[in-house]
């Protein structure tokens, strides 16, 4: 466990937390007037490894060896010179500071931190942190690398979860959910949709699916997966070659046949490790999921609540209504897809660079 202090008077600024992953849509920016939940859990933070917020420089300004050892490779619309390395972590965990009003940026409903930190130690007036809470944003505060430091207390950290005490949790994310909005007729307002964490999931998860194909038509598991990825392989992948094949492969589930090119594998939730297979596919591309995403796709079935009675089992369906569904087909998060590729080494491949061009002209709009 940690407690972040103020680096200028040594002030506790949060509650005591612990590390976990930063979740894929940490940088999500979903529809407009949106009113989206809080990013982190609270009692845990996560580190942030690229730079955010301004200063910022255009990409014609920006030496190409130098974007590459930024981990960047291939034209991005500009670059943060923001320090790196922000621990990101729930607004309700932050103690002992001020907003400062004259820092509330460009938002509309709330805060962006297009101005720089808006948050600043009571104790000793330093700013130490960015609140963001404006509408299409998750709620979080990003706690500045420089202006804060993070002090070990409590006794000898735990290890962390195994795979098979994660998977008999069953955190599934829900692939639908209501969305809440600003601006109704009525005042606040809402809609039944594919679930932003599954957009920004499927964002990150395309990209490696892009790169694991070498070009090739791609094949994933029918039901709900191909729901997800399908269209979008089809549409960006030419039809006319031989087929990769990807599979769902992680804890629990029977070893993939040697003949998977690709497997769609979970993420540790608390340490942001892949799921690794040993034997004979251990050649295979990986490509990353949530947890919580992957869970559910291996396992599409709702879950459906046992009566206070007890009367019926955990497994026996019942005649409630079925869920809403979205009025739309799924579609792939476009700013995570593009953040995630560009720092893939393989897109500085020509058919890969030129994929990529296209999608962010505009091509392929109803994927995306």
């Amino acid at each position: 466990m940690f407690v972040f202090v103020c680096a200028g008077c040594g002030a506790e600024l949060t509650i005591p937390m612990s590390q976990v992953a930063l979740p894929v849509h940490a940088r999500q920016k979903y529809g407009n007037g949106t009113q989206l939940p809080v990013l982190m859990a609270s009692g845990t933070f996560a580190v942030d490894p690229d730079p955010w917020g301004g200063p910022w420089r255009m990409w014609a300004d920006i030496d190409p060896d130098e974007a590459e050892a930024r981990g960047i490779y291939a034209p991005v619309r500009a670059l943060s010179d923001g320090t790196p390395g922000a621990s990101v972590i729930a607004p309700g965990d932050i103690r002992g500071t001020r907003l400062i009003p004259e820092k509330r940026g460009t938002a509309c409903c709330g805060l962006d931190g297009a101005d720089g930190p808006n948050m600043a130690c009571e104790a000793c007036d330093l700013p130490v942190a960015t609140r963001i809470d404006d509408c299409s944003l998750w709620q979080a505060v990003r706690l500045s690398p420089d202006a804060v430091h993070r002090v070990p207390v409590g006794g000898v950290p735990g290890a962390p979860l195994s795979w098979a005490e994660l998977v008999e949790a069953r955190e599934r994310t829900p692939p639908f959910e209501p969305i809440a909005m600003w601006g109704g007729r009525l005042g606040q307002d809402h809609y039944w949709s594919w679930s932003p964490r599954w957009e920004a999931a499927a964002g990150q998860a395309l990209a490696h699916l892009l790169v694991a194909s070498e070009g090739q038509p791609v094949r994933v598991p029918g039901g709900l997966t191909a729901d997800v990825f399908q269209r979008a392989l089809d549409a960006l992948l030419p039809g006319d070659a031989p087929q990769r094949r990807a599979v769902l492969a992680g804890p629990g589930r029977p070893a993939p046949a040697a003949g998977a090119d690709i497997l769609l594998v979970p993420v540790h939730p608390e340490t942001g490790q892949l799921w690794a297979p040993a034997g004979p596919v251990d050649s295979a591309h990986l490509v990353p999921l949530p947890l919580g995403v992957w869970l559910r796709l291996v396992d599409p079935r709702p879950y459906l609540p046992v009566p206070a009675s007890g009367r019926l089992p955990r497994d026996v369906l019942r005649d409630d209504p079925l869920p809403l569904l979205p009025g739309h087909s799924f579609r792939t998060d476009r700013n995570i897809f593009q953040h995630t590729l560009v720092r893939l080494p393989a897109v500085r491949q020509p058919w890969l660079r030129t994929l990529l061009e296209s999608v962010m002209q505009g091509n392929s709009p109803d994927v995306f």
